[in-house]
């Protein structure tokens, strides 16, 4: 179902099960609202999908917040933005009737990294995290409380736009916070291979028996 409504547009799937979670998808750079449905599906098959379109434009391509240069970001657009997805999120779990305690971000490049912002900015907003090639989107002010948030990381070496240095200090900051934080490191670069994807549906499986 595709809306364009609660101040987004997006497409939401509703949950087989009511012991599923809902997934938020996350799309990169020039994605849109149909780009991770596929992936949201592989991951969690069953799972509820909230899938929303970015509603800043880089040349044309949607994306979550603004950018000044490549990898550097606005960080007053990205804090602004963080916030409307987290109201979007509480307003589509009112209208959808989904379990907002049973929520899971998805997130690829531009997405991983506002999904990173709601953990570190409305850590109680998310039960976990995907963050598929995503860099420290910013430090926030206080210290967030997320010791009840497992969160998987999948990165490359090789990636040409974020060093490992840059990953490392997102995992350590995460931990500082009380995450429990899942590595993936990969031969690629930006990518999003099949062997991540593997890995987080592996990853997610588990978290969903506990």
């Amino acid at each position: 179902m595709r809306e364009a409504s609660l101040g987004f547009i997006h497409q939401f799937v509703p949950a087989k099960s009511e012991s599923l979670p809902t997934l938020l998808l996350l799309h990169g750079t020039g994605g849109d609202e149909n780009d991770l449905l596929p992936l949201g599906q592989a991951l969690a098959p069953g799972a509820g999908l909230l899938s929303p379109r970015g509603k800043v434009l880089e040349n044309g391509m949607p994306r979550f917040f603004r950018r000044l240069a490549l990898g550097v970001f606005d960080e007053q657009d990205l804090r602004f933005r963080t916030q409307e997805l987290a109201e979007f999120l509480r307003a589509a779990a009112g209208q959808y009737s989904f379990d907002l305690e049973n929520v899971v971000a998805v997130g690829y490049s531009n997405g991983a990294n506002i999904a990173g912002s709601m953990l570190l900015l409305y850590p109680q907003t998310l039960r976990a995290a995907l963050l598929l090639s995503p860099m420290l989107p910013l430090k926030p002010e206080q210290m967030p409380n997320l010791k009840s948030v497992a969160v998987f990381v999948a990165a490359g070496r090789a990636d040409p736009i974020v060093p490992p240095e840059n990953i490392k200090q997102l995992v350590s900051l995460l931990e500082q916070a009380g995450a429990d934080v899942t590595e993936h490191w990969h031969q690629g670069g930006h990518e999003l291979t099949q062997s991540v994807i593997e890995a987080a549906h592996l990853w997610l499986s588990r978290l969903l028996r506990k």
